[in-house]
């Protein structure tokens, strides 16, 4: 993932998932109606946050009667990228540190460890098929 798209801030994100959300490019104004939903945020806001997600190189923005947007970046890429990023900072890129932290903070159900078990196992069976 680029290193621009490593800067994309919690308000980016939100347009950010809008447009994933949408699975095709969308003008401006279907942007502001879904934000009206979840945020107080002005046309002149929408815009900038969209400017600056084009300058990242994130969005690319299209002019056909009106600018229309669409993401270059999947939301896998990025929430690949944002919770290995996570690991890095909180716990110096130890990935079983950040679920021990889950486990011990009782963030996890039963259910949840189930079904982390059982994907555990899938792994396991992957890794001795190679």
């Amino acid at each position: 993932m680029s290193k621009l798209a490593s800067r994309i801030t919690d308000a980016e994100a939100e347009v950010m998932r809008i447009l994933w959300e949408a699975g095709r490019e969308l003008p401006i104004s279907d942007i502001r109606k879904t934000l009206e939903k979840t945020s107080k945020w002005e046309t002149s806001t929408i815009k900038t946050l969209l400017r600056r997600l084009c300058e990242k190189g994130v969005v690319l923005a299209r002019k056909k009667e009106v600018f229309y947007y669409r993401p270059l970046v999947s939301e896998a890429e990025y929430n690949e990228y944002a919770t290995q990023s996570l690991i890095d900072r909180l716990y110096s890129g130890s990935a079983k540190e950040l679920v021990a932290s889950l486990l011990g903070s009782k963030k996890l159900n039963d259910s949840d460890i189930d079904e982390l078990r059982a994907l555990f196992k899938v792994g396991d069976g992957d890794e001795r098929n190679n």
